[in-house]
């Protein structure tokens, strides 16, 4: 085993089934509330009881939503190291792979091998793969050496394709590493399974939540979850005063979780000050050692739509609520991010008394009366969505309320139960703008997609890097999703962002055909 330093650089009107929802808060762009209790074994259980009715309100899931099983066409998942290692200042990342993974990080991350990144590869020889040698000894002696020479205060080992081949279990001697070195080890599998190359970001955090978690509160949940009770649904009222009472007792329990940029960062935490909410921790942190503290009665959202295993273990394993709410992509989707917090906390939004507006809608409004130099080079023009990232519904609901027609959304998978408030606010938008509700394929066939894009003919087709270049070559104007991945989209102030990224393409061909 080398050692390579450097080198390489259906949510509806009712639920059929549910994996440990403990209290799951949807606040939806509907106004409506319902808090769900189920016990936490790995069983699917039956919903019994009533529940809010979305399903009259909300006609995507039946009527605009489609799956076409087709082949998938992605970066690897282990590519999450490239933003991840950056964000936790004091981590190293270990990837456990072949001479394939080496390459792929090698030439996507582009780090030199005298910038001493904080990641490195474990490059897997026949004598691995063959069980000649013992793989524990070996990740020992690499672990040795890095202690030694980075002092890292974890240590995530990232998992691949190759070590699920061969049933290496990472996860069984991780603990016994860790008492060895005194050293936190974090067992991340994310490799090429997955569906799209963002859900890498979403396993590290899944399992750096777990492992917090298990730290923090000194034993895993899993004892106290088998005496949980069993499936019943809370009243309406009573879930709103349970509410209540949890948010007097401790305003602050707000916890966020989702890799962004420490700017970012801090510009959606104060925005969250100005109403009076204080975020009591980021997962991730900057530091691993100042990750924060999950209890029962804290609150936590998501920024980004693919982290719904995340969301997952964060509600199976602390019994905290999540808010169900849009991402805050956009200016409209930060203004209703921050309202479903509010909500959640039992908190009305400022208003302005001289135009009896909430500040958040007078925010918004002045944002895109900012933007109208961009606004006017989209309004009405047409973007299909092939899918790539799982931002494509976020980024969808923005471009509709900037003007531009969306034809077609693909998407490699759609969590409905995670994503359920963007849709809803994607429908609720298409019907303010007064256009149609854009057809959403899942796992879409590229074959399909190429035919409907000639038939439909849109003004801009935003896909991954590897159908770029063909489709341009057929008079296509092409934008990759994956700028979209890497840039600031998130917050009130990174708004021009996106639109920079959608209008330059458009510019370019406009230049062109002048």
């Amino acid at each position: 085993m080398f050692y390579w330093f450097g080198l390489t650089t259906n949510i509806s009107g009712n639920i059929t089934s549910g994996f440990a929802f403990k209290n799951v808060y949807f606040s939806n762009v509907f106004k409506d509330v319902f808090v769900i209790r189920v016990n936490s074994d790995n069983k699917e259980l039956p919903y019994v009881g009533n529940t809010i009715s979305i399903e009259k309100k909300s006609y995507y899931l039946n009527t605009l939503f489609e799956c076409e099983t087709g082949n998938y066409h992605t970066f690897c998942p282990i590519s999450c190291v490239a933003w991840l290692y950056q964000k936790i200042e004091d981590s190293f990342f270990l990837v456990i792979g072949t001479k394939t993974c080496g390459y792929f990080l090698q030439n996507a991350l582009g780090v030199m091998i005298f910038a001493e990144p904080r990641y490195a590869m474990a490059e897997l020889e026949e004598s691995d793969i063959s069980a000649q040698l013992n793989d524990y000894k070996e990740l020992k002696r690499l672990c040795l050496q890095i202690k030694q020479d980075r002092n890292p205060s974890v240590i995530v080992w990232i998992g691949t394709c190759t070590t699920e081949i061969i049933k290496m279990d990472l996860e069984g001697m991780a603990p016994r590493l860790e008492a060895e070195l005194g050293l936190p080890i974090v067992v991340a599998r994310a490799n090429g399974l997955d569906y799209a190359f963002t859900q890498g970001e979403d396993t590290v955090l899944s399992a750096m939540a777990l492992a917090s978690l298990k730290t923090k509160n000194g034993h895993d949940n899993e004892k106290s979850s088998k005496q949980q009770e069993p499936l019943a649904v809370i009243p309406f009222e009573e879930s709103l005063n349970n509410c209540n009472k949890a948010q007097t007792s401790n305003l602050n329990s707000l916890v966020l979780f989702g890799s962004v940029p420490s700017t970012v960062a801090t510009q959606l935490t104060l925005e969250l000050k100005k109403e009076g909410i204080t975020v009591s921790g980021w997962l991730p942190s900057q530091r691993y050692q100042d990750l924060p503290i999950i209890k029962t009665n804290t609150f936590v959202c998501g920024i980004n739509p693919f982290l719904s295993r995340t969301a997952t273990t964060l509600m199976r394993r602390s019994k905290c609520t999540l808010i169900c709410a849009p991402f805050p992509i956009g200016p409209d989707g930060t203004r209703v991010w921050i309202e479903k917090i509010c909500s959640a906390f039992g908190i009305s939004p400022s208003v302005n008394h001289l135009t009896g507006k909430t500040k958040l809608h007078e925010r918004e409004n002045s944002i895109f009366e900012g933007l109208e130099d961009y606004l006017k080079l989209i309004r009405g023009k047409s973007v299909f969505f092939m899918g790539d990232n799982l931002l494509e519904i976020s980024l969808a609901r923005f471009l509709t309320r900037c003007g531009m027609i969306v034809y077609e959304i693909g998407i490699p998978y759609l969590d409905k139960r995670f994503q359920a408030a963007e849709l809803a606010f994607l429908e609720q938008t298409c019907k303010e703008m007064n256009v149609p509700m854009p057809r959403i394929v899942e796992k879409p066939d590229n074959y399909y997609q190429i035919q409907r894009i000639r038939e439909l003919q849109p003004d801009l087709t935003i896909t991954g890097m590897a159908h770029a270049n063909p489709l341009e070559a057929r008079g296509i104007t092409t934008k990759w999703s994956v700028e979209f991945t890497f840039a600031q989209i998130h917050g009130f102030t990174n708004t021009r962002e996106i639109l920079e990224l959608v209008t330059r393409p458009l510019r370019r061909t406009n230049k062109v055909l002048l």
